[in-house]
Formats: structure tokens, C-alpha cells, sequence
């Protein structure tokens, strides 16, 4: 059988998910995503299966997928707002992800980001770089509080880690788990513009949908307890950039740090490119050896577990 992988991460990271991936004996071709719709279409006629990213799988890369040999989309990560589901459901093409596999990881690199900005890490970092030791005043992140969009895997890793700084924890999510906001003493907000009221720092950690597109716009920014931070490991539609900009050039928002953007890799002469308090990241949040190694491996299991397959 023929799989297409696209995910540069499963590619570049050495470890395990290569040897078990290499026991099935596919016939492997690998190309490095994110993928645009175009460069699918003419390449998914060939595939049995596809171990995918971010790629564009959209209705047409489907419809010629099942009308050729396709049989399984695996999703290397947990986000499936890139694919056409419906579409896959339509011609019965199962598509798989992992979810929950990246909430510790991605955690930790949302206080990698506080930590980078709060403490000027890159600033000092560029100075001494240039022989200049000036040593500037940073701020502490015990008894701040933290905002958490979307409590699911990766809202609550954030959580625990945010409560073991002393921070106060504020959430908000349609689904409330209340074990663990009673665990954790996480006070709960009703809404969105509560929520960026009260808060020093804001996690974006929701899915992105119809309904949770462009959440942070400028209705709210223009809410936003003044001096806000506002990090997104999440999904870059989640938020409105014109807004960030907004906020930033109006000192309504004191910075945004993201791992996410809406075009992958990024554009040339992107607008944030322009701001000093905009720390950015190039989607690396996931991209860690463990990580990798658990989310390739359970692609792997996804890909041959829906064609019947084993190595035995």
C-alpha cells in the first residue's frame, strides 16, 4: 500500500514512530506540509492513506481520494478544522486524530511564552548578543491571574501549571469539569468579556469552529483589562489580528505571543513583524522528541488499525 506523510515534525524528529512506521512496509512518500489544496489534488488518486498535519483537505482532495483508493485520513495532532469532515462522511473516508496527546507539552510552551516575555528572556538575550549588558525589570508571575479559554486536555495541563506558580485561575468553556475547577480552585466565568475583564495573562486553548472563530476581535479587546497578554498555542482563526493590532498600537494590550499563524510558514513582511511585544513561535508548541514519538506512533496505529493491516 501507498501513504503520503506530510507532517515535517513525524519527518525531522529521529525516534521510534520511524521503525514502527517502517515495519508495515508501505510504500512511503513523504512531502512537507502544510500542504495547500492544489498540491493534494494532484497526488491523492495515489494514496491508500495519508498521515496528514495541517494540510488542506478539502471536499475536492476528498472526492477524488474515494473515487480513486483512498481509504483513511490520519490527522498527526488533534485539529481537525483544516479537513472537510463532512465531505469524508459523505464518501466514507474515516479520518482519525489524537487527541489529548499534546496537552503537556503545549503547557509547557505556553509558559514558555509568559516566561519569555514576562522576564524579557529574547530582549536581554539580543542584548548581551550585541555586548550591551542592561539589565531590564521584568514582572512576576505569582499572584497574577490567568485567563484560560477552552478548558479541555490542554486548558487544565495549563491550569495545574498556572496553580503551582500562584496564579489565580479564571476559565471559561461550555463544558465544565467540576472535579477538577474545584481541585484546582478555578473560578469559573460566564462569558468571554467577563473573563478578558478581569485577567492579566489570556491562554487560548479552544478548538476552532464556526463558533469559536474570531473570538478575540475588538468588541472585546476593547474590553480587556488594560495592560493584557495575550498567548494563543491554540489555533491562529481564534483571533482576529486586526484586533491585536488594534489593541497594541491603542497600549489597550501590552503584548501577543503565538505559536500559531493564519498562513504557515509565515508571510513576508508580515504586519506583527513590526511590533517588539509580539513574540512568535513557528508552530513548535507540539514539537517536542516525546511528543512526537506518542502522536506519530498513535497516527501509525490510527493509519493500519482502518486498513486492516498488521505486521505480524
Amino acid at each position: 500500500m501507498k501513504i503520503l506523510l506530510t507532517s515535517t515534525s513525524f519527518q525531522d524528529t529521529p525516534g521510534s514512530h520511524h521503525d514502527l512506521l517502517d515495519s508495515y512496509n508501505f510504500e512511503v512518500v513523504k512531502m512537507r506540509g502544510p500542504l495547500k489544496e492544489e498540491v493534494i489534488l494532484s497526488v491523492i488518486s495515489e494514496f491508500d492513506g495519508v498521515i496528514c498535519g495541517d494540510d488542506e483537505i478539502t471536499r475536492g482532495v476528498i472526492e477524488k481520494g474515494a473515487k480513486s483508493r483512498l481509504k483513511i485520513l490520519s490527522k498527526y495532532g488533534i485539529g481537525l478544522d483544516k479537513m472537510d469532515l463532512e465531505a469524508a462522511k459523505e464518501f466514507n473516508i474515516p479520518v482519525t486524530n489524537t487527541p489529548g496527546v499534546n496537552n503537556t507539552t503545549v503547557a509547557e510552551h505556553v509558559f514558555a511564552l509568559m516566561l519569555s516575555y514576562s522576564k524579557n528572556i529574547i530582549k536581554e538575550n539580543e542584548l548581551i548578543q550585541s555586548q550591551s549588558w542592561t539589565k531590564l525589570i521584568g514582572i512576576e508571575l505569582f499572584q497574577k491571574t490567568l485567563g484560560i479559554i477552552g478548558l479541555g486536555h490542554v486548558g487544565k495541563e495549563v491550569a495545574k501549571r498556572a496553580a503551582a506558580f500562584g496564579m489565580k485561575i479564571i476559565a471559561f468553556d461550555k463544558f465544565i469539569d467540576t472535579d477538577f475547577v474545584d481541585k484546582y480552585d478555578v473560578e469559573i466565568s460566564t462569558s468571554i468579556e467577563d473573563l478578558v475583564a478581569k485577567v492579566d495573562f489570556l491562554s487560548l486553548n479552544a478548538p476552532l469552529n464556526e463558533e469559536t472563530r474570531g473570538l478575540i476581535n475588538i468588541s472585546n479587546i476593547l474590553k480587556c483589562k488594560n495592560g493584557i497578554v495575550i498567548i494563543n498555542t491554540a489555533r491562529a482563526g481564534l483571533v482576529n489580528n486586526e484586533a491585536i493590532l488594534f489593541g497594541l498600537d491603542n497600549k489597550l494590550i501590552n503584548a501577543y505571543l503565538t505559536d500559531v499563524l493564519e498562513e504557515e510558514p509565515m508571510i513576508l513582511n508580515h504586519p506583527f513583524l513590526s511590533y517588539e511585544n509580539i513574540i512568535i513561535t513557528p508552530h513548535i508548541g507540539s514539537r517536542t522528541y516525546e511528543n512526537v514519538v506518542r502522536q506519530g506512533t498513535w497516527a501509525i496505529n490510527n493509519l493500519v488499525k482502518h486498513l486492516n493491516i498488521n505486521n505480524e
